[in-house]
């Protein structure tokens, strides 16, 4: 039996993959199973999979036809609860990498704290560079609300976790949709009453630029940002039902200035784009100030410009009934 399970999902990462790996196999906490998942990878890297499995009795390689990255999630975690006995699992994607304490200091900080959740912090890096700062660490427990208002970006990504397994049990990635992480992690979380935070760098996020966010960068419209609009609602949703008032009054802040901006952005697209998503863009921005105005009634006060992009025609009618009543004030 093994402690731990690693999923891999692996798609067009040759370049990246022995890094990744690699790094994996160096850790100094060694009782964990790794299951590699090619999702139909046209490249070599299934190939590079089944070499390293020849090499050590802990890797298992799933073959499969391309899914995406949650059918690849989805298929090493149904893995690991149908043939492993591990109680944690951790997600790694392929053109990451890992620190060689990384499995070592999550799973002492889930067992020392009795939580079924650690995370740790992350380093975004288009370089090689590795920072090897795990000699002074903090441990910090946190509510799990408390911990989704102050780092929200540690939140919800799925890597950089490690997960008691059995909170994956009634819950899977949705298959074809990107933001999978931003419909998923919120679930997995809030099954806890505390997790436990480490505060230091132990996971190397890769700026891959060919990887599946490539060129869609978040300060520019892009198609890809609907499923990042359903996530948002359908987190409203979750927290309005739970009744977990913080973080869904966060929420709706974030939906309201996220829809802002994407409407803003499109705007600037081509001609194309703008017929297409702009009346989309619309609807939802009426909707974020309809869901927001009771807590944000100050901001859309002194922010006219807000009303004046939803509401183009009673902006126009209002401006129109001041300056006849400032004219006839004037006589």
């Amino acid at each position: 039996m093994f402690q731990i399970t690693i999923v891999v999902p692996i798609y067009k990462v040759e370049k990246y993959l022995h890094r990744c790996v690699d790094s994996i196999l160096m850790q100094t906490f060694t009782d964990f199973e790794l299951v590699l998942v090619d999702d139909g990878s046209p490249d070599n890297c299934g190939e590079i999979c089944d070499e390293y499995a020849k090499k050590d009795r802990r890797i298992t390689v799933i073959h499969k036809e391309n899914g995406g990255l949650s059918d690849a999630r989805n298929a090493g975690i149904d893995w690991a609860f149908k043939n492993s006995d591990s109680e944690w699992i951790t997600f790694i994607d392929s053109d990451d990498w890992v620190n060689r304490r990384y499995l070592e200091v999550l799973f002492n900080a889930a067992i020392e704290n009795q939580v079924d959740v650690s995370v740790c912090d992350f380093l975004r890096t288009s370089t090689f560079e590795n920072a090897d700062n795990t000699e002074n660490f903090t441990c910090q427990k946190w509510d799990v609300t408390d911990f989704f208002v102050e780092k929200n970006l540690n939140f919800v990504v799925a890597w950089g976790k490690l997960y008691k397994k059995s909170l994956f049990r009634k819950i899977r990635y949705p298959k074809g949709k990107v933001h999978e992480d931003e419909f998923t992690t919120h679930k997995l979380l809030f099954q806890c009453q505390k997790v436990v935070f480490v505060n230091s760098m132990l996971y190397f996020y890769f700026i891959n630029k060919e990887g599946i966010t490539a060129g869609k960068s978040e300060y520019y419209w892009n198609k890809d940002k609907i499923y990042f609009i359903q996530a948002m609602e359908e987190k409203i949703s979750y927290f309005k039902k739970k009744h977990i008032n913080e973080a869904l009054a966060l929420q709706r802040r974030q939906y309201f200035f996220s829809i802002y901006n994407y409407y803003n952005f499109v705007k600037q697209s081509s001609i194309i784009e703008h017929k297409k998503y702009s009346g989309y863009l619309k609807r939802k921005f009426r909707k974020a100030i309809r869901i927001n105005k009771r807590n944000m009634q100050d901001y859309f006060r002194y922010r006219m410009d807000i009303c004046e992009m939803a509401y183009p025609k009673l902006s126009c009618l209002y401006w129109h009934t001041i300056g006849k009543i400032k004219l006839k004030n004037k006589k």
